[in-house]
């Protein structure tokens, strides 16, 4: 870490452990029986995904396409829970060290999202021991906000410029590979943690 003054976090994976198979059982104990041939094989859904995480489609707008590709005449809030349902825990310790980093590094937030996704980990993963996602982070950039996305070169220089910070002096933690190796490529250090790994060991002894 000599010579780091800035780090930016990946949320999905990093932070907050995921569990993508929840959601699709959760879709099919609604009777969306063929949620997994469409979330892998089926270009409208890829589509509509990607385009809700560019924030090119708005939360209301994904869920009457859920419902027209489903055939289903679901509610807003089971498709919510059903989509929030691959989101897992956010542990107590993680948040703990961002607290104690934050006291020696100024801290961002870089997540490919959704709004769907973001408004329930702000009001519920970051909503921790009377905490707000602005006590963890000095600034967090969303894709769907800034319709751009990871590992594309302009979101990285985005928040270069927008933070005011050096690639030099950054540090990027971040489970997608291809993620670290564009920052990399930018003179960003990186880290790529394996599933479920707690990397908060890193920081020696700040952890």
């Amino acid at each position: 870490m000599e010579g780091v003054r800035n780090i930016i976090f990946d949320l999905g994976g990093v932070l907050i452990n995921l569990a993508r198979v929840r959601c699709l059982e959760a879709f099919e104990r609604l009777g969306v029986t063929d949620i997994r041939h469409r979330v892998t094989g089926d270009s409208r859904h890829k589509d509509l995904f990607g385009k809700f995480e560019l924030g090119l489609v708005s939360p209301e707008e994904f869920r009457e396409e859920i419902r027209h590709l489903s055939g289903l005449p679901l509610t807003d809030g089971q498709i919510d829970a059903a989509w929030i349902a691959m989101l897992g825990d956010l542990p107590s310790y993680r948040l703990d060290l961002l607290l104690r980093l934050r006291e020696n590094y100024r801290l961002f937030l870089l997540s490919n999202t959704n709004e769907i996704h973001w408004r329930w980990i702000a009001d519920h993963g970051f909503a921790y021991a009377g905490h707000h996602v602005s006590d963890f982070f000095e600034k967090v950039y969303l894709s769907y906000e800034l319709h751009m996305q990871k590992p594309d070169a302009e979101i990285f220089e985005h928040v270069m410029r927008d933070a005011d910070i050096y690639p030099e002096e950054s540090f990027l933690i971040d489970d997608a590979r291809a993620n670290c190796r564009m920052a990399g490529m930018m003179g960003i250090r990186t880290y790529a943690p394996l599933p479920r790994e707690d990397w908060s060991g890193i920081f020696g002894e700040e952890e």
